[in-house]
């Protein structure tokens, strides 16, 4: 099973955290030695990836929630993340 597989359930890795800067309006992701800034729908994704719902759960909400969600965009997002360490997840 691959990071991108439907069935993972992502959550943040445990050294990141998502802050909302108000002053500039924006999220961004907090690690000890990167910052990631991150749009609106990013952070949707972050904030239901935690380690209890599956890729396709999350994308399905999303769908729910905004009009513009495409297949793979929450495989891509996760992947990315996780590839440079600031997510992780959990198969099965």
């Amino acid at each position: 099973m691959d990071i991108t597989d439907p069935t993972a359930r992502p959550r943040l890795a445990p050294h990141v955290r998502m802050v909302f800067n108000a002053a500039r309006g924006e999220h961004a992701l907090l690690s000890p030695e990167t910052v990631w800034v991150i749009n609106a729908t990013g952070a949707a994704i972050v904030e239901l990836c935690d380690s209890q719902r599956t890729i396709a759960e999350i994308g399905a909400e999303l769908r729910g929630r905004y009009d513009q969600v495409a297949d793979g965009d929450v495989q891509r997002f996760v992947a990315d993340l996780v590839t440079k360490h600031g997510m992780e997840v959990d198969h099965g």
